[in-house]
């Protein structure tokens, strides 16, 4: 049997027309030439093997992993997060046959271009695959990544996408297409026959600037991305009322800034859970958090067709969005796997994060957890705070850890790090709590998906120290 997923991707292609399919820089392509350069890069690339897409926001990317899909080709998808030393070793792993990227200089030798593949003439493939399978380096913001084998999900979205009865939306793509987020989003905008704006890089002036020019109907925004939008000069004067959907996730979210964002979006926004591994784990819509400001820091109910329970603090998960496995490893099947996420349910099954398991901070004689998130909330809810990254750095002599802060006020030299402390010292009223060092910044460092990079902030500290806890 033909994949579902390819199948359902050229009907939409050969039916698309002249209809628009992506605009970029003012460009337009409609999907009779996205078609085109499909049958192009097909007939460049070989049989099978396994097919290395290093490459941004730009249409020749997700259409040349069509076209290797077509060829029967595993799809390994280079993290635009990723070190360079991390993007060697995932192509040594993966066993990579076929290397494109959109700058071979950035590469060694044997390297072909996307510019390269679409100069030739067009084939159509005799038949279609079975499946599909598409490899993902992890974000890299807690560890060396994994690679993450996924198949299931693609033909799980051609069976959960399809056209707006309300007519063809406009999406607004922001995370790279090689990113779990940005490459559900374009196929899925793809499968519903909608126009995609492609963005290259995050700029909040220009987000609002696309949703106004192209009255954008779906969009989604990691925490870090949606307070630089809120913060923006031009939100109030913008008119986002085209917004149909505003998808959040990523990480969690602070409450004080789901509550800013519902304000000024209207009830059209939702937050989600998932991970590479598992994309689609919880979800929470903004009729959920209407009347209930207690909500306002959970992810959300358990999707259909997931599970997860709590193991000594962690959130385990399980279902039909999970991967098929690491990479050189045996499949997960039915097994639970755990997130590195620390959470709870209250009684309505409602899931509330605490932290990442890595991110505790063992601070005082007793050893007592401070959770990083927990603190990062607190701090965000003061007026001159817009955000803040809490994490710990070793303690006197390296012995034990301290809680450290990096805050962004709302204008340099709004607060004093006394008064970031004495709003962490009221909140919890323990001192634990309280961060020892606060540093001021005018931007929290993010890696290229948008996450606040702890790793970036941690370094420093923990230089020279064989571990990264004490």
């Amino acid at each position: 049997m033909e994949s579902l997923f390819l199948t359902r991707v050229l009907d939409a292609l050969r039916s698309g027309g002249d209809e628009v399919l992506f605009v970029q820089d003012g460009v337009e392509t409609g999907y009779r030439q996205a078609l085109e350069l499909v049958r192009r890069m097909y007939a460049a690339l070989p049989d099978g093997g396994v097919v290395a897409i290093d490459a941004g926001n730009r249409p020749e990317t997700v259409l040349l992993q069509i076209a290797a899909q077509l060829r029967g080709s595993t799809v390994l998808l280079v993290a635009a997060s990723a070190s360079a030393p991390d993007r060697l070793a995932a192509i040594e792993a993966a066993g990579v046959t076929t290397l494109v990227a959109e700058h071979a200089a950035d590469w060694p030798d044997g390297v072909t271009t996307l510019d390269e593949l679409v100069d030739r003439d067009g084939a159509d493939p005799a038949e279609l695959p079975r499946s599909v399978t598409v490899v993902f380096p992890t974000g890299g913001t807690t560890g060396t990544p994994k690679l993450i084998r996924h198949s299931g999900i693609y033909d799980g979205m051609a069976h959960i996408f399809a056209p707006d009865p309300a007519g063809p939306g406009r999406t607004l793509l922001i995370a790279p297409m090689t990113h779990m987020t940005g490459n559900a989003t374009v196929l899925g905008a793809i499968l519903r026959r909608e126009s995609v704006v492609l963005l290259r890089d995050f700029d909040a002036g220009g987000v609002l600037d696309a949703i106004a020019e192209h009255r954008i109907t779906t969009l989604s925004l990691t925490p870090a991305r949606l307070a630089a939008v809120l913060d923006h000069p031009a939100m109030a004067s913008t008119d986002v009322s085209s917004v149909r959907g505003l998808s959040l996730g990523a990480a969690p979210l602070p409450p004080r800034r789901l509550a800013q964002a519902l304000d000024m979006f209207g009830p059209v926004v939702g937050q989600g859970y998932g991970l590479t591994e598992a994309p689609m784990i919880a979800s929470i819509s903004a009729a959920e958090l209407d009347g209930r400001p207690d909500r306002l820091e959970s992810v959300g109910r358990i999707v259909p067709g997931m599970e997860a329970r709590i193991d000594e603090g962690e959130v385990l998960v399980r279902g039909l969005s999970m991967m098929d496995g690491y990479h050189g490893s045996a499949p997960i099947g039915d097994g639970w796997l755990r997130t590195g996420d620390l959470g709870r349910f209250d009684d309505e099954g409602y899931l509330y994060l605490l932290d990442r398991a890595n991110d505790v901070i063992i601070t005082g004689e007793h050893g007592t957890k401070v959770y990083s998130t927990v603190v990062e909330n607190a701090l965000a809810r003061h007026p001159l705070i817009r955000s803040a990254a809490v994490f710990g750095v070793p303690g006197d002599d390296g012995e034990g850890e301290r809680v450290r802060a990096v805050v962004v006020p709302v204008a340099s030299g709004a607060l004093s790090a006394e008064d970031v402390r004495a709003q962490a010292r009221e909140f919890f009223g323990r001192e634990h709590f309280v961060p020892s060092d606060v540093d001021f910044a005018e931007a929290l460092p993010l890696t290229a998906i948008g996450k606040v990079d702890k790793r970036a902030l941690r370094a420093p500290f923990w230089a020279g120290h064989r571990r990264g806890i004490a």
